[in-house]
């Protein structure tokens, strides 16, 4: 979704006066004006709304003759509402010059600059300068390439439009709709749609064509970088983690027949079946293949989780029917990806309700959406933050009897306790636990569910007179069973005070992203008020010192990471360790504890006879040093094995 948020409408840019609208899952969200003040320039009004958040540009430019700027002038703030500015021009010498809050340069090499914060509409520029351009591709500024590849075209409202796909901007390509006039369309994503509107009614038959070009690449990129042993494989020479007994095995074999782990025993009792496909250890780091238990998937996210060594997850929200055919193509390997266990989101109605099409207001839509996603195969549903308090026991009820777990934000005006008195398995994000402390903050709709944090932490002494009161909760979520999914990754990456750089996530890999990719990595952290730095550097040790007291309390944590894919997961399972959580909990936190509380303990969780092949091996030792867990080497899934290097560079990224 954030590329598409940076680059969502293109046009031809020769119209003296266009509005387009901008939709969020199929509601209207804002608008992008794009007029011609006078000959030769260009200037867009872009603006659009999510929950508080959303992008506001307003942007002007000239072009020379074949399509590349020669200025570009820009203000606003980006989709966390932080301020910008921007600024290019090459001069008669053919200087360029550039600044924006990430970098300042300049060059006299030929290319076309590619804004830091572009409004979508600067998009459609580079799609008709690459047209011009020989073989269709462009040099970028300040570095990169583009290229553009054609395909399908279209017959709608009684336009053909041609779908266009742009590589070197994002890790896959990034798809534009032209009219025969060359004039954009449109650009489309599983969230995102934006279209001129006599163009809605063409929505769907745009993103088939669409789905249909990204699926194509996806199973040449599965094809190409998928193993599938042709007999037995037996993974010699091993250091094998226990998540059980949290202890290490070193000389171990593990035998692996189609999907499944038939025999582990060590290395002299072991004997290598004929025509058995021996994978080398070498004394590496082998244990279970991780989970994120909060994602929505999307793009290659999937990739990136075979990358990191993540063979199961759960997806938190997402476009349900999207969902689920993604979910079959990870199954039967035409998509990579890992095992995906599905919770369905149910919002309420409103002006700041979430992305989604299942918003109810009634118990009897309250109880049918959760028989939907009973009956095609979900296993939890997902309350959001503006859903009515006084359905939540309705929909819990229901889950229930049809064999669902429930979790969610704790939706807007009520509070962490009354969320699970009323049924409640699980909370999302750690932030509601601690506002279950402060009831006057009620109004959890917005970004203030997390900004306010700092402030209120600075009012939390866990050793004065409310550690009773926090200490009844912890005992509270103890007794109900109650399950903690902290994404203490999003919470650092929003208190890290550094809205221009990467988040922490991703720094030790950024430096490896492609170059355009790497510019836009940016963390989302909040603009930190005058005077307060001080309370808002100990938001995240605050956070932290919570985390632990949760779990020596007895909760249940589980991992996610609700953000970049694959990474994230890692810096959650790092922050744990910081929290002073012991290498070998966190391990099996996330490996063995998801498996126990999700109902795949049968098939996963840990590596005996039986179970399915799901592991990694590791060229390192997570149990000294957490950030060894970033070193994945192999991963496994169902036996068939994955070379994270090798995929990491299929996506544009540089050798580790």
């Amino acid at each position: 979704m954030k590329r598409l948020l940076l680059i969502l409408t293109l046009v031809a840019g020769i119209a003296q006066a266009r509005e387009d609208q901008v939709q969020i899952h199929g509601n209207a969200a804002g608008t992008q004006a794009v007029t011609t003040p006078e000959p030769g320039l260009t200037a867009a009004d872009y603006r659009y709304n999510d929950r508080g958040r959303g992008d506001v540009i307003q942007a002007r430019w000239r072009l020379d003759a074949n399509g590349l700027p020669i200025s570009y002038e820009a203000k606003g703030n980006d989709y966390w509402k932080v301020e910008f500015s921007e600024s290019f021009s090459r001069d008669a010498q053919g200087l360029a010059r550039w600044k924006n809050r990430i970098e300042a340069g300049e060059t006299k090499a030929a290319g076309f600059y590619l804004p830091a914060n572009p409004p979508p509409e600067f998009m459609g520029v580079l799609a008709r300068a690459l047209l011009r351009a020989p073989g269709r591709r462009l040099p970028l500024l300040p570095t990169g390439e583009a290229r553009l590849e054609g395909g399908a075209d279209v017959d709608a409202s009684g336009r053909k439009l041609t779908l266009y796909r742009i590589s070197g901007i994002e890790f896959t390509p990034v798809p534009v709709w032209l009219d025969d006039k060359g004039e954009t369309a449109g650009v489309i994503d599983d969230w995102f749609e934006v279209l001129e509107a006599p163009l809605l009614p063409a929505l769907a038959e745009l993103q088939r064509a669409q789905q249909a070009a990204d699926q194509a690449w996806h199973a040449r990129l599965a094809q190409q970088h998928t193993h599938r042993p042709q007999g037995a494989l037996l993974i010699r020479n091993a250091r094998l983690f226990d998540p059980v007994s949290g202890s290490v095995r070193a000389g171990m074999s593990v035998l692996v027949r189609g999907e499944r782990i038939v025999r582990v025993e060590p290395d002299a009792d072991l004997e290598a079946p004929a025509g058995a496909e021996v994978l080398a250890a070498n004394g590496r780091f082998l244990m279970p293949g991780l989970w994120d238990v909060h994602q929505h998937f999307a793009d290659v996210h999937g990739v990136f989780d075979l990358i990191a060594g993540v063979t199961s997850a759960r997806d938190m929200a997402n476009d349900n029917l999207p969902m689920l055919a993604r979910v079959k193509r990870f199954d039967t390997g035409t998509e990579l990806g890992p095992r995906v266990t599905l919770a369905g989101i149910i919002e309420g109605i409103g002006p700041l309700a979430g992305p989604t099409d299942v918003k109810v207001d009634t118990p009897e839509k309250a109880r049918a959406a959760v028989d939907w996603y009973a009956d095609n195969g979900y296993a939890q549903v997902k309350i959001y933050s503006s859903f009515s308090p006084a359905l939540v026991a309705t929909v819990a009820d229901r889950a229930h009897e049809r064999g669902l777990r429930v979790s969610g934000h704790v939706p807007a005006f009520t509070y962490a306790r009354a969320f699970v008195e009323a049924g409640a398995d699980e909370i999302q994000h750690l932030n509601f636990v601690l506002l279950n402390f402060f009831p006057d903050v009620k109004d959890t709709r917005t970004r203030d569910r997390y900004t306010v944090l700092a402030e209120r932490l600075a009012q939390f002494d866990f050793n004065d007179g409310r550690k009773a009161e926090f200490s009844d909760f912890v005992a509270f979520l103890r007794q109900h069973q109650t399950v903690l999914d902290p994404t203490m990754v999003v919470l650092e990456g929003l208190f890290s005070g550094e809205p221009a750089r990467a988040a922490p996530a991703l720094r030790p890999v950024v430096q490896r992203f492609p170059a355009v990719v790497k510019r836009r990595q940016l963390s989302g952290a909040v603009a930190v008020p005058a005077g307060k730095e001080a309370v808002y550097a100990q938001a995240l040790p605050g956070l932290l010192r919570m985390l632990k007291k949760l779990h020596d309390g007895g909760v249940t944590i589980m991992p996610g990471s609700d953000g970049f894919a694959g990474y994230s997961l890692h810096r959650e399972l790092e922050l744990y360790v910081q929290a002073g959580i012991p290498n070998a909990e966190v391990l099996r936190i996330a490996t063995l504890v998801p498996a126990r509380v999700l109902g795949v303990e049968k098939d996963r969780g840990t590596l005996v006879p039986g179970k399915l092949a799901d592991m990694i091996l590791v060229d390192g030792d997570p149990l000294k040093d957490m950030g060894d867990i970033r070193r994945v080497w192999r991963t496994l899934k169902g036996g068939q094995v994955y070379d994270p290097a090798a995929l990491e560079q299929a996506l544009g990224m540089s050798p580790r």
